[in-house]
């Protein structure tokens, strides 16, 4: 209405809505709890330092150690190239340090890790590990909004940055609930080299709303070389390309419906809208306030690729938030005096060190990201002039996908992504990933060409790697393994050294009655039959001999095919062979220090049968008679 004017918010948050706990706790009262505490007391026992004097000269220190400074007791400990101290904190006050870290608006509601790395960096008690988790874990907020716990390709890592605000990623979150200033969408930004993130409030999504909003970042942190989006309107308008193209940035974009090429942004996004959640429910119509909050609370906070909080990489050192004020009140100290040049010199070491570690971080985090991504992965491809069906979006509703097509492949673009020619759309080309495409069969082609792809023929299954190796390590493993693909395969191999033959006594012939297979199991069994017999396993057979088969359930449900020779076992000739005994072998094992075993693909089809032996092994099926060949 006219005359009323916006009410701006006050000191403590959202007009005055979010609290501040009252952190007016005397020093003389935290000592007193810090002496009384029982949980303490072993430490006050082990203390090596007195003042920042050892308590033995002659005794090397190592971490962590106690130590005790003007009466208070501290925890001292290497956190990468820095060394913390860590006040320990008495049973009365770990609830109001929990609160801060996790459930205080500019907690953020974060998780175990996070909350761990944002309290250590600062306090310390016995149990502390435990009583995070179990406090997060029994968080009312988070558990009201935990997320809901799905044919992929290997990933594709994208390339590391290291100059901070060079690549940056956009997307937009919302609509979400109108706020009383009227913004209903976010902007989100993030750093590749950094992760350092920005969240701007919108009345809309408009290319110049946009454009404006860009600018002033830019302002803040310098103009990008390139910018990482998806297709959306308001990325793809003539507002955004002039942008782009007076500032002289490269506009990447991901391909349609495969949010997961900015994948450091949409996760990012769920971040967000789970944090948004938690505290929304304060003030719904106020959220726009809370952002600034809860961007210091991920900005304060190391991320788990670079090893250091997005504000550190960017200003050089640890921002000052309510648990350094909490400390310096309990320690009743002051702060520090530095000049600037002294500031600026610090700043530029402390930036110099860390860069190195960053890098070193990014690629073990991608290189862990690429080996549990990769485990359900398969890898595939296709050629121009495939067909395909693509799953996108249906007419009515975005949220409901479904397979369309038969399209035509017409470029590959790169190992994941290509170009289809799908005509009747609106975009007759179009750029899909792979995860998004599946191979259109026709039938004229199955009843036509015969199979030369090998059924049983799936992807070798990742070979574990220990996590003690280091990364240049587990780089020559892997070397040595995609050089040697065909000794990992789960294709069983076939020797040409030796062939079985199966000697019984003279006269005798075994021709045993087929049990009986259920209705719901015949389909398993000639599946089993089809895939034999691809892989020259077994041939079909006229022979007089016969054994039953046996349907043996997995663990998981499924089936193995086995037969039954206990009869044609009966009356074979075995060779003397003597067999090692365990306790030699075990004797012989003892004194080693590195054990290889090997274990064969199906090693009993690996050895060929002769001529006469495979007879003998014939077996009646509904689908007919066969024999093995090895």
């Amino acid at each position: 209405m006219a005359g009323e004017q916006e009410e701006e918010p006050g000191p403590g948050g959202v007009n005055g809505s979010v609290d501040v706990p009252d952190l007016e706790v005397r020093r003389d009262d935290f000592l007193s709890e810090q002496v009384k505490d029982p949980t303490l007391a072993r430490a006050r026992e082990n203390i090596k330092v007195i003042d920042n004097k050892p308590v033995d000269p002659d005794m090397r220190l190592a971490f962590p150690h106690m130590a005790q400074r003007k009466d208070l007791l501290y925890q001292v400990v290497r956190q990468g190239e820095d060394v913390v101290e860590q006040l320990l904190v008495p049973q009365p006050y770990r609830k109001l340090v929990l609160d801060l870290a996790h459930g205080h608006v500019l907690g953020g509601h974060l998780g175990v890790e996070k909350t761990k790395e944002r309290i250590c960096r600062r306090f310390f008690w016995p149990g502390l590990h435990a009583d995070i988790k179990n406090y997060c874990e029994s968080c009312p907020e988070c558990q009201q909004s935990a997320p809901v716990p799905h044919f992929r390709s290997p990933l594709v890592p994208l390339p590391i940055i290291e100059v901070p605000f060079e690549r940056v990623g956009m997307d937009l979150v919302g609509p979400v609930v109108k706020s009383a200033r009227g913004h209903q969408y976010i902007l989100v930004i993030m750093d590749y080299a950094t992760r350092y993130p920005e969240a701007i409030p919108l009345r809309n999504t408009s290319a110049k709303t946009i454009a404006k909003e860009l600018v002033q970042v830019f302002s803040r942190v310098g103009i990008p070389k390139e910018i990482l989006t998806d297709q959306g309107t308001p990325f793809m308008s003539k507002v955004t390309k002039e942008l782009c193209r007076l500032f002289k940035i490269s506009h990447l974009r991901t391909s349609v419906y495969h949010p997961q090429t900015d994948g450091l942004v949409e996760r990012f996004n769920k971040t967000l809208k789970n944090m948004l959640k938690k505290v929304v429910d304060r003030d719904g119509r106020n959220w726009d306030f809370l952002l600034p909050y809860l961007m210091f609370a991920i900005r304060e906070v190391p991320q788990a690729s670079t090893g250091y909080s997005p504000f550190e990489l960017v200003y050089g050192r640890h921002p000052r938030g309510l648990l350094d004020i909490a400390k310096e009140t309990w320690e009743g100290q002051t702060t520090p005096f530095k000049t600037v040049i002294e500031h600026v010199s610090m700043m530029q070491d402390r930036i110099a060190a860390v860069m190195p570690l960053v890098r070193e971080h990014m690629e073990q985090a991608q290189e862990a990201q690429r080996r549990v991504y990769n485990r359900g992965a398969k890898m595939r491809s296709f050629n121009p002039g495939d067909k395909v069906l693509v799953l996108v979006p249906t007419a009515e509703s975005k949220f409901l996908a479904k397979w369309q097509g038969p399209y035509e492949i017409v470029e590959k673009k790169s190992e994941v992504n290509y170009k289809v020619l799908q005509p009747g759309r609106r975009k007759t080309e179009q750029i899909y990933h792979i995860n998004l495409l599946k191979l259109w069969k026709d039938r004229e082609a199955l009843l036509s060409t015969p199979a030369t792809s090998n059924p049983m023929a799936r992807p070798t299954p990742e070979v574990p790697i220990a996590d003690t190796l280091s990364v240049a390590q587990r780089n020559e493993v892997k070397e040595f393994l995609r050089g040697n693909t065909d000794f990992f395969s789960e294709i069983p191999g076939l020797t040409t050294v030796v062939h079985h033959d199966i000697v019984v006594e003279p006269g005798v012939l075994i021709n045993v009655k087929p049990y009986r297979i259920p209705e719901a199991r015949r389909e398993a069994v000639s599946a089993e039959i089809g895939k034999m017999l691809a892989l020259g396993i077994i041939e079909e057979s006229h022979s007089d001999w016969s054994s039953p088969i046996v349907l043996v359930p997995k663990p998981d449900g499924s089936i193995r095919f086995c037969n039954d020779f206990r009869k044609l076992n009966a009356v074979s000739r075995f060779d003397a062979y003597p067999m090692p005994r365990v306790d030699e072998l075990i004797d012989q094992l003892g004194t080693a220090r590195y054990i290889t075993t090997l274990d064969l693909t199906k090693g009993y089809w690996q050895i060929p049968l002769t001529n006469r032996a495979r007879e003998k092994t014939a077996f009646s099926t509904p689908d007919g008679s066969f024999q093995y060949t090895r």
